[in-house]
């Protein structure tokens, strides 16, 4: 047996916390570099399937293991988080478990109504108005017209866009097709939910709001996510599955998972001179950021700390400023020094930076800390690490 995807319709009376809502067992699939030998091999996976022969399980030429053997259970009210670099079988694996493509080996079983946004734009007719799309995607998961139309005000006043709502989607910038999936998949009450690098377009309000949405379904139904995002991985999932090569190198706690990857992350660029190539993982080495208040006379002050380690030595500049996350404005906070360092000199390993901030900079609201990276001129942007914490003014 090769595959078994079961989507089970449950009502209130039928739910359980502790259920378990995916079970994937030994799921595996294979892709083929050649495009013809792929075509072939496909004809004579499907003539095998119809005769009912053995399906064959070992690599022919050509061919390769996108996702290998990977197997776990998720339930109600866990979220679980793939990382792994480009290529590693994150979304392949999230296809899978869909309904998008088959699994050539292994079982899967989805237990209830299945919300996704895997890719920007999937489920969405181009030509078709966001409302329309809306109406389209519900009834896709079973959902009545008055279900819908109970439910569809509140979708396009979180989405926030009422005045283009009746609009092709074609016509959509990628924040907005974002902000319209990502209000559909999670306002129609799904038992699981799949997110594949959607809070990575939007703006930082919208963002803070996906969080909040997600924070408040979570207790309702298991969600599998994906990111680069060190940071977004550590505030939803409470789980996690590295991925190498398609194959699980390790699966835990995600904090344990998060440091295994980024240890091995470490290993694997020591040997890099260029540290603009070594950036691709800075968003991977936020080891720890503290805030502290205090006052001195009439004045009150923030103390910002934040903590990140390097695979090399390096000479950067590093600079924080804060934004806004009502209304997206930033305020430059200014630049790093390094404890006890003056000018930073950054070592390999673990770094710490302190920050000063006069709470009379800011307005009232909330915040979120963003970090900057520049060359040692301090005017060519090396990387951005966005949203390192939140900070309430």
């Amino acid at each position: 047996m090769t595959l078994l995807i079961s989507h089970q319709d449950m009502g209130e009376h039928e739910q359980d916390d502790s259920e378990v809502l995916v079970s994937v067992q030994g799921v595996s699939k294979r892709f083929c570099r050649n495009l013809k030998k792929s075509l072939w091999y496909g004809l004579k996976d499907i003539s095998s399937e119809i005769i009912g022969r053995n399906f064959e399980h070992e690599l022919r030429p050509d061919e390769f293991w996108a996702v290998n053997d990977v197997s776990f259970e998720l339930r109600r009210g866990e979220c679980l988080g793939l990382i792994g670099r480009n290529g590693a079988g994150k979304t392949t694996l999230l296809r899978m478990l869909n309904g998008l493509i088959k699994p050539d080996k292994g079982r899967i079983e989805m237990r209830g109504r299945v919300g996704a946004l895997i890719a920007l734009g999937a489920g969405f007719n181009s030509i078709l108005t966001g409302r329309e799309n809306i109406y389209v995607n519900a009834s896709v998961l079973g959902l009545s017209k008055k279900e819908i139309d109970e439910k569809i005000e509140e979708i396009i006043d979180f989405a926030e866009i009422d005045d283009f709502i009746d609009s092709p989607v074609q016509t959509y910038s990628s924040g907005m097709q974002v902000r319209l999936g990502f209000a559909v998949a999670t306002a129609l009450n799904p038992d699981i939910l799949i997110l594949d690098e959607v809070l990575a377009v939007g703006d930082a309000s919208f963002r803070s709001k996906c969080f909040k949405r997600l924070g408040s379904i979570l207790t309702k139904c298991a969600v599998i996510f994906v990111s680069h995002d060190a940071y977004q991985v550590r505030r939803i999932c409470d789980r996690a599955i590295w991925l190498k090569s398609g194959k699980p190198e390790y699966q835990g706690d995600v904090e344990t998972t998060m440091e295994k990857y980024v240890e091995e992350t470490f290993n694997q660029n020591d040997g890099n001179s260029s540290f603009i190539n070594k950036a691709d993982c800075i968003s991977e080495l936020v080891y720890q950021t503290e805030i502290r208040s205090r006052t001195e006379g009439d004045d009150e002050f923030f103390d910002i700390e934040v903590n990140l380690r390097f695979c090399s030595s390096e000479n950067i500049v590093l600079g924080l400023s804060m934004a806004n996350i009502a209304t997206s404005d930033e305020v430059v906070v200014g630049q790093a020094v390094l404890k006890n360092s003056i000018p930073p000199t950054i070592l390999k390993g673990y770094n710490s930076f302190a920050f000063c901030l006069q709470n009379t900079q800011l307005a009232r609201g909330k915040y979120s800390l963003l970090l900057s990276i520049y060359d040692t001129t301090g005017k060519e942007l090396v990387f951005n690490l966005r949203h390192i914490c939140d900070i309430q003014v």
